[in-house]
């Protein structure tokens, strides 16, 4: 598809729903939920909608990383490596997107994600201080999270940053601030290389998603600052809201087949 297929009602979708998406998943990740859905209801196939959201998310991420990287919430040492593997991973999950139908992940995320909530509903609170753990345990884990989620991401997508938020704060025991720098990079680079996998494919809609890009920006700047000025206070309750929308997306597909 090209510039010429876009309409006006494309344009006003994609800009509003991505922009909701993007300030979302600047705080607490889940973006997905919002933003895929909003360019299948803009008239896209499912793969194109998979790839062309990669445009918007990856560019908007851009901007929510950049706030958490001046504020030094980062731990680069972690970052560099899992930057790495995301990419790899992201790369074989959409590779594996393109040739498996979608509802074996979704049959899956109705196991998974009664973990997670219950994960979420039990913890009072986000950690605001980094908790006592083995530099080379949190090592691993934060690695092999971000090569299996970065997978995720590729393959599908909705829920990367809240799965990486509630892995580097619950196991890796990272603070909820520094946790969320890293995963703003790490979210970034799967973006990255699921939108070149998707791109060789002739999956994305690269006009639409460049519209979505841009509403995308202010979204996670805004969606980062609340982050970041309020901590785990914003970030519970917005984890929550997300896991209930996928949930809720997951369940829908399933029953209508759409």
């Amino acid at each position: 598809m090209g510039i010429e297929n876009l309409t006006w009602q494309m344009v006003l979708i994609v800009a509003v729903g991505v922009f909701l998406a993007s300030f979302m998943d600047a705080i607490a990740g889940g973006g997905g939920i919002i933003s895929i859905p909003t360019y299948l209801i803009a008239g896209l196939p499912a793969h194109m909608a998979l790839g062309t959201n990669k445009v918007s998310a990856g560019i908007g991420t851009i901007a929510s990383t950049a706030r958490f990287v001046k504020n030094g919430y980062v731990d680069w040492a972690l970052a560099l490596p899992s930057v790495g593997l995301a990419l790899i991973g992201s790369h074989f999950g959409t590779s594996l997107q393109l040739m498996i139908p979608e509802a074996y992940l979704e049959y899956l995320l109705l196991i998974v994600l009664p973990v997670v909530a219950f994960v979420v509903l039990r913890q009072r609170t986000f950690p605001e201080t980094a908790g006592q753990i083995a530099r080379r345990k949190q090592t691993l884990i934060v690695l092999l999270a971000s090569l299996v989620v970065g997978a995720y991401d590729g393959f599908y997508g909705p829920g990367t940053g809240t799965f990486l938020l509630l892995i580097y704060c619950n196991l890796a025991k990272m603070d909820v601030r520094t946790a969320g720098g890293n995963v703003k990079l790490v979210n970034f680079a799967s973006n990255v290389g699921a939108f070149v996998t998707s791109l060789r494919s002739g999956q994305v809609f690269l006009a639409l998603g460049l519209i979505g890009a841009v509403t995308s920006l202010l979204g996670h700047f805004l969606g980062a600052g609340l982050a970041i000025k309020n901590g785990s206070k914003i970030v519970k309750p917005t984890v929550i809201i997300v896991l209930i929308l996928l949930a809720v997306k997951v369940i829908q597909q399933l029953v209508t087949g759409d």
